[in-house]
């Protein structure tokens, strides 16, 4: 095989292994959104001079309804911005992919020619 196609598959393997590295983190941004969000909702359910607590590394912590509720809502809105971010990169990782993919097909056509 060709030094340029193999150095081409490399580079083809190399950001395929991104995207799935890009991929993971989604998943794991949109898990932890959907766990922070029903966090949320089950804080509303709760009356408003019912004790809640937070964990803080192995320990729990006394809070107040109202201080859980906005650091919750603080995370999820981190959380979200850094899954506007993932997304974009993976839009990018893909156009990248699907270029490497064309390039390494024609050079495939081509060194059979």
């Amino acid at each position: 095989m060709p030094q340029n196609i193999q150095e081409q598959l490399n580079q083809f393997q190399q950001v395929q292994q991104q995207a799935q590295s890009i991929a993971m983190q989604k998943q794991t941004l949109t898990l932890q959104i959907n766990e922070s969000k029903k966090a949320l909702d089950e804080l509303s359910k709760t009356a408003d001079d019912q004790d809640v607590y937070k964990t803080a590394g192995p320990l729990l912590i006394k809070t107040t309804k109202t201080d859980s509720e906005a650091d919750l809502k603080d995370s999820i809105e981190m959380l979200e911005i850094r899954q506007k971010t993932i997304e974009k990169q993976e839009k990018r990782i893909t156009g990248k992919l699907e270029e490497l993919q064309k390039n390494l097909q024609e050079a495939m056509s081509q060194m059979k020619q």
